[in-house]
């Protein structure tokens, strides 16, 4: 089944995260123009694509879709260059089985 973008929900993602058009345009790669046919339901972004304009935007592809009214993002990224103890931490966690991730995440919030 092919996820369809709505328009609208693009440009309130958009606006949201307090971005223009074209400084969107530049963090996905396009130009204006290619952007602009996306918000204005000209045209419909490739999967790929979307994924990309979803993680600029900090939401979902689901949002975008209008799978889910949340607008909150489903991923996090974390980059080893940005975050290099973050990415290290969840590099050494990410094969811990589910009780030893209770147990880190409970320790983590007596200790915040």
């Amino acid at each position: 089944m092919s996820k369809k973008l709505i328009p609208e929900r693009l440009t309130k993602a958009r606006e949201a995260k307090g971005l223009t058009k074209t400084e969107t345009a530049k963090r996905v790669n396009l130009t204006m123009i290619g952007y602009c046919r996306y918000e204005y339901g000209d045209r419909t972004p490739s999967p790929q694509t979307l994924e990309v304009i979803s993680k600029t935007l900090d939401t979902s592809v689901n949002y975008l879709t209008g799978e889910s009214d949340d607008m909150a993002s489903d991923t996090i990224y974390i980059s080893k260059e940005h975050e290099p103890e973050l990415f290290e931490l969840v590099n050494e966690l990410k094969d811990s089985d589910a009780s030893k991730l209770k147990r880190l995440l409970s320790y983590y919030k007596k200790i915040k």
